[in-house]
């Protein structure tokens, strides 16, 4: 299964010219919620594979929650609400046990998926909330109370568009992707201070060519970026590229796909790979560390059915998984 399909079934996003400084918006759909943390009766903190599992879900929907992001600081960004037609994702952050809405002004529906440990959180936005849940979805910024819609400038755009930012760093360096006219995944960093996009490509694509589908999906602050790409009609691959250069390539053993959705300083990687196809998929989470190559990481309650999401320095993980009942539950992990 595909983490794109996972992502762009809830909101997709297009936009042909960048407007990162000109959107001047309050924060004015940010609330504190106080809201307690929900999950499966009795069984709130688990250990496996040598963390402590924990279910964190947000009370305004506790059927589908989604944990993208967590920061030195211990704050996670996520969403509720599954994208279907009058369920629209809603972003919010969370900490110390309490979600705070965020959600790009005027929008139907938002995404957290990012945040630094300055203050700045990426995602993205859709003025669409469809039955076929196509939606567009445009790339943003949130940084001193005000957001930025982010998208690479080209004129060569999906229908309708979809522009995501998915990780940012301590240097306001974000990474994300868009996606083409023929339907191919194009990722990119972006520097919010100078507001410059710089693509991410495949190491040794023929000339005059742009390579295979990739989405940029995490950076850490050495400006190393990770992600996923096609590595050929029926295998995706994950991989770490270096900031002097060096493209790994990182792919689980007999895995039909792998892919990587973020990264700490220490070049810890996390992400999902996927075994067997169709109704026999089982997706595990995995982390990657060099040196020490891969270890499967599974919520309890969600064996075959787990992506991890996001990592912190200390080795913090979050993610999701679906539960006996068919709801995606966020979760975080920490290490014992």
């Amino acid at each position: 299964m595909n983490t794109e399909r996972r992502i762009l079934r809830r909101i997709s996003p297009r936009r042909a010219a960048i407007t990162a400084a000109s959107g001047a918006l309050a924060l004015t759909t940010v609330l504190t919620t106080g809201l307690a943390l929900a999950g499966p009766a009795g069984a709130s903190t688990l250990t496996s594979s040598g963390y402590q599992f924990q279910t964190l879900n947000n009370n305004r929907d506790v059927t589908f929650n989604q944990l993208l992001g967590v920061n030195n600081e211990g704050v996670i960004a996520g969403y509720f609400g599954s994208g279907a037609q009058g369920h629209p994702n809603q972003g919010y952050l969370l900490h110390n046990g309490y979600f705070t809405s965020e959600n790009f002004p005027g929008s139907v529906q938002t995404q957290v998926t990012g945040l630094n440990d300055r203050g700045v959180t990426v995602g993205f936005w859709s003025t669409m909330n469809t039955a076929s849940q196509t939606n567009n979805n445009f790339g943003f910024y949130a940084a001193g109370g005000r957001f930025h819609t982010v998208n690479f400038p080209t004129g060569d755009n999906a229908s309708p568009q979809v522009d995501q930012l998915l990780g940012v760093n301590d240097h306001d360096v974000a990474v994300g992707f868009y996606t083409n006219g023929q339907g191919s995944n194009r990722g990119y960093t972006y520097d919010i201070r100078t507001h410059q996009f710089t693509r991410v490509l495949v190491p040794g694509a023929p000339a005059g060519q742009a390579g295979p589908s990739l989405t940029a999906a995490g950076i850490n602050n050495r400006g190393d970026v990770t992600g996923f790409y096609a590595a050929s009609s029926t295998q995706t691959d994950a991989f770490l590229r270096l900031s002097y250069g060096r493209f790994l390539t990182l792919a689980v053993p007999g895995a039909s796909g792998t892919q990587a959705l973020g990264v700490n300083d220490s070049d810890e990687v996390v992400g999902v790979y996927t075994v067997g196809s169709g109704d026999n998929a089982q997706m595990h989470g995995f982390t990657w560390r060099p040196g020490y190559g891969f270890q499967t990481v599974d919520d309890p309650h969600g064996i075959g059915a787990t992506t991890i999401n996001g990592v912190n320095d200390a080795g913090v993980l979050v993610g999701f998984y679906t539960d006996a009942a068919g709801n995606t539950d966020g979760m975080i992990a920490q290490p014992r």
